[in-house]
């Protein structure tokens, strides 16, 4: 599956042409603003729309303005220039910002998304449902799904035990998760995706059944080591993630050495294709 655009985003703009380009160093999908601005207000000019609205917002000490910076994008005469860029979220103010008849669906849209949302704080089952039918969409088998979602179970005990042991940011689980990966895979979450040719994409949506079993041997033995050692702050917890980490790493050895080959694999679920626009660019 080609995944050189971003189909979500021309979805939601009905097909019309959106420049996307993903920032692996960032981990992000960022779109053209000009491109978004000239299909909602209809604008013969989107770039002379876009620099008014720019000032407006700026005036107004708008956020959306200061998220935006510029990365090379390829323009109708088939080379790159500095473009005025947003991630999602910002894309999603600037809309909000346009008074126009063509912003209004997707306003309704997120509306819609804050209302279900707000449904899911007091039915909690919703969510779970909705993972469920998304799944189900993709076409993962419902054996796959129930162990999934059972993993989603585990890892949340994995970070209640961190968080008894004084790790409660966000950067210090991915350290610790990192600490994990590293020793039994050889790589990082981040160096894994890339392995896999993934994005935005979960890494454990993308993993084989032998790949899943070594991230669930390595994160419950970590958790099993840590209700034990009671381990306190990110340093002593990591050399618990890294022992978990090993246990998974043995395991994985005694598995390919009687398989004869390497399980840990290139293969994700819906076969990414992604093609590497800084590659393009350099190119160019």
């Amino acid at each position: 599956m080609n995944q050189d655009k971003m189909h979500l985003i021309n979805k939601i703009f009905n097909n019309e042409t959106i420049r996307t380009v993903w920032d692996k160093d960032d981990e992000k999908y960022y779109i053209s603003v000009v491109d978004i601005v000239s299909i909602i207000s209809e604008s013969k000019d989107g770039r002379k729309y876009w620099n008014k609205l720019k000032q407006r917002l700026r005036e107004e000490g708008n956020e959306s303005v200061t998220n935006c910076h510029q990365l090379k994008l390829k323009a109708s005469d088939g080379k790159y220039y500095n473009t005025d860029v947003t991630d999602i979220e910002g894309m999603f103010r600037i809309i909000e910002s346009i008074p126009s008849k063509n912003a209004e669906p997707i306003k309704q849209w997120l509306a819609k998304l804050g209302k279900e949302r707000i449904d899911e704080v007091f039915d909690p089952s919703i969510t779970v449902q909705r993972a469920i039918d998304i799944y189900r969409a993709k076409g993962y088998e419902e054996d796959w799904i129930i162990k999934r979602i059972k993993g989603i179970q585990d890892r949340k005990k994995l970070t209640d035990t961190w968080k008894s042991g004084g790790v409660t940011e966000e950067v210090e689980f991915a350290i610790l998760t990192n600490d994990i990966y590293k020793e039994w895979s050889g790589m990082t979450a981040k160096e894994y995706k890339q392995y896999k040719g993934l994005r935005k994409e979960s890494l454990r949506d993308n993993m084989s059944e032998l790949e899943v079993a070594l991230a669930d041997i390595g994160e419950l033995t970590t958790r099993k080591l840590a209700e034990k050692h009671r381990p306190i702050g990110l340093e002593e917890n990591r050399k618990i993630a890294k022992e978990g980490g090993q246990v998974a790493n043995n395991t994985r050895k005694d598995i390919e050495s009687r398989l004869g080959e390497s399980v840990v694999t290139k293969n994700n679920a819906l076969n990414y294709q992604y093609i590497d626009e800084s590659k393009l660019i350099e190119n160019k």
